[in-house]
């Protein structure tokens, strides 16, 4: 099993370097495609609002501004894409309708890279990260600060479909690392669940790994954060969004906490 595509999405503004050098440091160890997508505000979004109450010269005015920083936005992001310097890179910008563009990019791809601010709903591409890993169900990796490829993985397991989902997914991320640990706290957890089930099926695929029971009964992302420090992940691999999204937004929940730590690299998938 192998990754071929590596999707980056990119917005024209600061943030597009960190998001191409990281969508390229994941792409190299596969000599996978690296997609820079840049993808800029939907005219056609803006439009309805732009109907009543505006003078015909005051909309065209602000529809030519709207293309103006658009342009320069997809200059900016090119020039991103180019300065990561990885020779796979394919530079795409999007049209209207920019989120139907975007999911079939995202379908096509094996990983979605963001840079941290996105995932803490900051910034123009906050609404796509949304897109990408609720919506669209697509893996995601959360780049932060010490992201390498090759070295050591956390796997959040609890048995349920989304831990499995991400599990199963980040496998050839867990093929290019030195050490992987499956991280399991069966007293946080309403669920009964063998961690060494995991264990076996990594195995199945050459992959070998080391359990770690966590003894806490308390909140399961604090836990899981504090023993991926304790392993010095590079990466943490985590299901998304286990219960509905309406309740998570409103109590928080585990994926919340993973979304506002400070580290390690997240690897998601709902």
């Amino acid at each position: 099993m192998s990754w071929a595509r590596i999707m980056a999405p990119l917005s024209g503004g600061q943030g597009d370097v960190a998001a191409v050098a990281a969508g390229a440091l994941i792409a190299e160890p596969f000599g996978a495609e690296l997609a820079a997508v840049y993808t800029p505000a939907d005219v056609a979004d803006v439009m309805p609002w732009m109907g009543e109450g505006f003078l015909g010269g005051v909309q065209t005015t602000a529809l030519e501004s709207l293309k103006e920083a658009t342009a320069a936005g997809e200059g900016n992001a090119r020039k991103a894409a180019e300065k990561a310097g990885y020779a796979k890179t394919r530079f795409i910008a999007l049209q209207t309708p920019v989120w139907a563009g975007l999911s079939a990019e995202s379908r096509l791809s094996d990983v979605v890279v963001f840079t941290p601010d996105p995932s803490r709903g900051r910034g123009p591409l906050a609404e796509a990260f949304q897109q990408m890993v609720a919506d669209e169900q697509r893996p995601v990796l959360i780049a932060r600060e010490g992201l390498k490829v090759g070295g050591v993985v956390a796997v959040a397991w609890d048995g349920g479909k989304e831990a499995s989902r991400a599990a199963r997914l980040a496998t050839p991320l867990l093929e290019k690392a030195k050490t992987v640990v499956i991280v399991a706290a069966p007293k946080a957890s309403s669920r009964s669940f063998d961690p060494t089930r995991l264990q076996a099926y990594y195995a199945a695929r050459g992959v070998k790994s080391e359990v770690m029971l966590l003894p806490d009964k308390g909140e399961a992302a604090p836990a899981l954060l504090a023993a991926a420090t304790k392993v010095g992940a590079d990466i943490l691999v985590a299901g998304a969004f286990g219960h509905p999204r309406l309740q998570e937004f409103i109590f928080g929940g585990a994926t919340r906490t993973l979304l506002n730590s400070d580290s390690p690299s997240l690897f998601l998938s709902h």
